[in-house]
């Protein structure tokens, strides 16, 4: 002791120095405390309901009051500026980048207007305005069902609540136009009392029933994929169900392959519509995400669709997932790189290489379904018969099948790029080999020059080539945009002007 007083001494500067550096380390030991309370209180803040949230609540803004940063991040999805080498969220008219769409849809109502599909918060937006649905007595391929909503909205649980699930599957799509107002949110996906993840469809329930698992049993982590493959997903309306019901199906029976899932069509004789052209009893894909995501590394592996297309965030010393759901690509510091420590430009890059590969296969099997097509309503119009066709139309049916498959899983090529590769490949085979079939029986009718190929080098001409009135059919969708949607709009609005009021006594 003496000795550290005689140092002092000798040197009063010492003495000084000890006395600011005690001052500075209570300084800062009382920030870190102050903050610590500080972060305390504000996560009993954030964990303390602002409101009461009612059973099937649809509007996103009220649950918000609860959850704030959530709310925030889900409305993200309202950008639309993210472009990358193939796609984004933007507003695409994909049949004008690949006119081809337009005959490989002949006869169905993709072939009117197919768009690429921008976030969750223009689900109700888009829905309403694209051709496919048309209005309240849509002509040509008569009005589009009910069913159509089920994925647009968290409407739709408090209808199949209201009404019954068969019920909500029966009628025309404008029957629920003035009901169904409130874009994918949060009660699609959670407890409005736990806020734990929810199954809100029951297609997912039935369809897990059918192959004897239980989607109750599943765990955070399954159920942080099982949430997205309520929608993502392929899926038909079933007419065997319920009497007029076009009850939402999941043809997962087989397995999820495209192959499983068309052996599961094939035996019932389940088609989704004729080709104009051809007269193939044709599959549409819808968008079977979940089920290419199910045959890649990454479900292997046990990775989430929410661990990269929701990735965890920090604000104000809170964790939370941010609902802006969106391509990994535009945020690989929060997605790709937690797992995969390379620079950002090489994962992208990574990426795009297999997104060439893939497409560029995919395009020669659409190529060849074209001339399928064409050549097929060739065959017909010099005199074929159905015997004579039945093989060929099948071929066309399941080489298109697979293309579909692969086109329609946004993401297939990254999500599971050898079980697309290899899905396309036999594409190919099976329209090569139809087309083959096709030729030995131009040539017993004496047709022994090649059918020519379209001139479909734009969307316009394309929609020429199959016979759309397009004018008539944008001119039917103007009026109804106009007139009918205004109208649900205002009886939205008045019906839950109504729900806050009946809160608030």
């Amino acid at each position: 002791m003496s000795n550290k007083i005689k140092i002092t001494e000798k040197r009063p500067w010492l003495a000084w120095l000890l006395f600011f550096a005690t001052i500075i380390v209570v300084f800062l030991l009382g920030l870190l405390a102050s903050s610590i309370v500080e972060r305390r209180m504000e996560a009993v803040y954030v964990s303390t309901p602002q409101t009461d949230i009612q059973p099937y609540e649809p509007r996103n803004e009220v649950w918000g009051q609860n959850y704030p940063r959530q709310f925030q991040s889900y409305y993200g999805t309202a950008d639309t500026s993210f472009r990358s080498k193939y796609n984004g969220n933007a507003m695409i008219d994909m049949l004008e980048e690949d006119p081809r769409l337009v005959v490989l849809w002949a006869g169905y109502g993709f072939a009117k207007e197919y768009n690429q599909g921008r976030g969750h918060y223009y689900a109700i937006d888009d829905v309403r305005n694209v051709l496919r649905t048309g209005g309240p007595k849509t002509s040509d391929d008569g009005p589009m069902p009910s069913t159509c909503w089920t994925c647009k909205s968290p409407d739709v649980p408090r209808m199949m609540n209201q009404e019954g699930v068969a019920a909500f599957y029966t009628g025309t799509w404008a029957r629920l136009g003035a009901e169904v107002v409130n874009p994918i949110g949060c009660a699609d996906c959670h407890d409005e009392e736990t806020m734990n993840l929810r199954i809100s469809r029951p297609a997912l329930i039935e369809a897990f029933d059918r192959l004897g698992k239980d989607v109750s049993k599943a765990s955070y982590q399954e159920m942080r994929s099982l949430v997205c493959a309520q929608c993502h997903v392929e899926y038909y309306f079933n007419k065997d169900v319920a009497e007029g019901a076009q009850y939402l199906t999941f043809p997962w029976d087989n397995g999820f392959t495209a192959e499983a899932m068309e052996e599961y069509y094939d035996n019932m004789e389940f088609s989704d519509w004729t080709h104009a052209m051809s007269k193939a009893p044709m599959l549409k894909a819808q968008h079977p995400g979940y089920e290419v995501y199910m045959t890649g590394i990454h479900a292997k592996r046990g990775v989430a669709c929410a661990d990269c297309h929701m990735p965890y965030m920090s604000e104000g010393g809170q964790k939370f997932t941010d609902h802006k759901m969106q391509s990994p690509l535009n945020n690989v510091a929060n997605s790709c790189q937690v797992c995969h420590r390379e620079e950002a430009g090489k994962l992208v890059q990574d990426v795009y290489e297999r997104q060439d590969r893939i497409i560029e296969n995919r395009d020669e099997l659409e190529k060849l379904l074209v001339r399928a097509h064409v050549e097929a309503k060739k065959v017909w119009e010099l005199g074929a018969t159905e015997s004579q066709m039945e093989d060929i139309l099948k071929g066309i049916r399941h080489a298109q099948w697979r293309w579909d498959y692969a086109a329609a899983s946004h993401g297939g090529s990254f999500h599971s790029p050898v079980e697309i590769g290899r899905t396309i490949a036999n594409g190919i085979t099976i329209a090569q080999e139809a087309r083959i079939k096709l030729a030995r029986l131009l040539a017993e009718f004496g047709h022994n020059e090649e059918v020519p190929y379209p001139d479909i080098s734009t969307k316009e001409k394309a929609q020429k080539f199959i016979g759309l009135d397009m004018e008539k059919l944008n001119t039917e969708k103007q009026e109804f945009l106009e007139t009918v949607v205004p109208q649900w709009v205002k009886e939205a609005e008045k019906r839950e002007a109504s729900w806050d009021v009946s809160l608030t006594n």
